[in-house]
C-alpha cells in the first residue's frame, strides 16, 4: 500500500490545506508586489501634467480643474497634487466618482503664524493656497464636493487672512453635495468656514485638524446617516491676537440643524464661543449618537435652541468653560421641545454654572461630574427653570448650591447623586418632584 494510502482523512486535508494556504500566501505577495503605490500610474491625474506650479504665485484653479474635468471623462479616479503651494483664486469642483488626494497619509497639523520655528504649509506636503471669493461670507465655497467624491490628504490653508483685526469672510471652503461625500485626513489650518455639510447622503468627514475662525462644520437637511469621527479645532494656527478674541466671542465649531441619526466620534474643539450647536432649521432638528465629545474654553460648551423628540444622545463627553460673560457648560434655551440626555461626562471650569435648562422637552444627566463652578456669585450648578429632569448617579464636587428647580418644572426625579457637603437643593417647582437615595458628605 502507498504511504498516501495509509494516511487518514484528516491528515490528507490537512496536507491540502497548508499546500492551499502556501498557494494563496505567494500569490498574496505576488499580488501585492505589483499593486499600485499610493499614486497609481494608471487612472491618475497629475495636476503638473495640467499646468500647475506649485509656486504660490501662480494661479493654479484651471489647471486643477482641467485635472478633476479629465478624471471624470475617464471614469473616476484620482486627481493627485505633489507636495507643493498650489495657489487657488477661482472656486473648484470635484465632479462624481473623482478624488482630490495630497501627499499626506493623515491628518497633517501646522502653526501657522504661531511657533515661527515649525514647519508652515507647503514646507512638508501638499498645500492649497486659497483666496477665492474674499470678503463673501455667502459666496460659492471654494471647492464642491458631489457623488462618490472625495478630498484627503492636503492641507487648506487662507495666507491671506488677517490676525490683528476681525477677521476676513470667506464662504465655505468645503461644500459636501450629492450621496457619500468624503472629507478624509484633511487640514483646515485657518477658514473663516470649514465645511459644509448640508444637503448631502451619507456623508463621511474623518480625520480633521485646524482652526475654523467663524464655523467649524454645518449639518442640516440630512435625511440618511452622516459621520463625523476624528476631528480636532485646536487654536494652532493663532492663539494670541485680535482674530482669535473675536473667535472666543462668535466662533462655533459644530452646529447641528436636521440631522436624522448623526454618529460623530471622537470630536473636539478649543477656544469658540460654542463648541456643539443645534439649532431649529427650515428642514428640521437633529437627533444624533455623540461619543467622546470634547469642549474646552468655550463660553458654551453645549447649547440647545432645539432638538428632535427623541433625541440627543451624549456619552463619556469632556467640558469646559470659562471666558466670556456668563460662562456656562450647557444651556438649553426656552425654545427647545426635544430630548437631551448625557451620560458619564465630565464638567468643570471655572464657570458660572454647570446646566441651565429651560423648555417644554426633557433634559437627563446621569453617572456625571460636576466641579468648578460659581465662579461669579452662588448659583446653583443646575438650575432649570422648566420642562421635566432626570438628575441620576452624578457627583456634585464642591459644597456649593447644587440644585435649583423653578416653579415651572414639570416633572424631576434627583436620585442616587453624591454631594458634597449636604444636598443643597431649592425645590420650588409646582409639578411632580421625586428626590431620594442621595448620600451627603459630612
Amino acid at each position: 500500500m502507498h504511504d498516501f494510502q495509509r494516511r487518514s482523512r484528516r491528515e490528507l486535508l490537512s496536507i491540502g490545506a497548508v499546500a492551499g494556504l502556501s498557494t494563496l500566501f505567494d500569490s498574496s505577495r505576488q499580488a501585492y508586489a505589483t499593486e499600485p503605490s499610493a499614486v497609481p500610474d494608471s487612472n491618475c491625474q497629475d495636476v503638473r501634467k495640467f499646468g500647475a506650479a506649485g509656486d504660490a504665485k501662480t494661479d493654479d484653479t484651471a489647471a486643477f480643474q482641467r485635472a478633476l474635468d479629465a478624471a471624470s471623462k475617464s471614469g473616476g479616479g484620482i486627481v493627485y497634487a505633489p507636495p507643493g503651494r498650489y495657489l487657488l483664486r477661482g472656486s473648484l469642483i470635484v465632479p462624481d466618482g473623482v478624488t482630490l488626494q495630497g501627499s499626506f497619509a493623515c491628518a497633517p497639523s501646522h502653526t501657522g503664524v504661531r511657533d515661527r520655528g515649525q514647519s508652515k504649509p507647503g514646507d512638508d506636503g501638499t498645500a492649497l493656497l486659497v483666496t477665492a471669493n474674499q470678503g463673501h461670507e455667502e459666496g460659492e465655497p471654494f471647492l464642491t464636493l458631489n457623488t462618490n467624491s472625495t478630498i484627503r490628504g492636503l492641507t487648506l490653508y487662507y495666507p491671506e487672512q488677517v490676525t490683528d483685526n476681525t477677521p476676513i469672510a470667506y464662504p465655505w471652503t468645503i461644500a459636501m453635495r450629492g450621496k457619500n461625500p468624503a472629507v478624509l485626513d484633511v487640514e483646515l489650518l485657518n477658514p473663516y468656514q470649514g465645511i459644509d455639510a448640508s444637503r448631502n447622503e451619507r456623508h463621511n468627514i474623518r480625520n480633521v485638524t485646524g482652526q475654523p475662525i467663524r464655523r467649524g462644520i454645518w449639518v442640516d437637511a440630512i435625511y440618511d446617516i452622516g459621520r463625523i469621527e476624528n476631528v480636532h479645532f485646536n487654536p494652532w494656527w493663532n492663539s494670541h491676537s485680535a482674530v482669535y478674541q473675536w473667535q472666543t466671542k462668535n466662533g462655533e465649531a459644530f452646529i447641528f440643524g436636521r440631522a436624522d441619526w448623526e454618529y460623530v466620534l471622537n470630536t473636539f474643539c478649543f477656544g469658540y464661543h460654542v463648541g456643539y450647536k443645534f439649532v431649529d432649521t427650515s428642514t428640521g432638528n437633529c437627533n444624533g449618537n455623540f461619543l467622546g465629545i470634547g469642549a474646552d474654553d468655550c463660553n458654551r460648551a453645549i447649547l440647545v435652541e432645539q432638538c428632535a423628540s427623541y433625541g440627543l444622545l451624549i456619552t463619556n463627553g469632556e467640558f469646559t468653560s470659562f471666558h466670556g460673560d456668563d460662562p456656562t457648560m450647557i444651556e438649553v434655551r426656552p425654545t427647545n421641545s426635544g430630548v437631551v440626555r448625557l451620560s458619564n461626562s465630565a464638567f468643570w471650569g471655572p464657570c458660572n454654572q454647570i446646566a441651565k435648562i429651560a423648555g417644554t422637552g426633557t433634559v437627563g444627566l446621569s453617572d456625571c461630574t460636576f466641579v468648578q463652578w460659581g465662579k461669579e456669585g452662588e448659583r446653583a450648578a443646575i438650575q432649570a427653570s422648566s420642562g421635566s429632569i432626570l438628575l441620576r448617579g452624578c457627583e456634585f464636587l464642591q459644597n456649593k448650591p447644587h440644585v435649583l428647580l423653578g416653579e415651572d418644572v414639570k416633572r424631576a426625579v434627583l436620585s442616587g447623586n453624591l454631594f458634597a457637603g449636604p444636598a443643597q437643593i431649592q425645590n420650588h417647582s409646582h409639578g411632580d418632584v421625586q428626590i431620594g437615595l442621595n448620600a451627603a458628605s459630612s
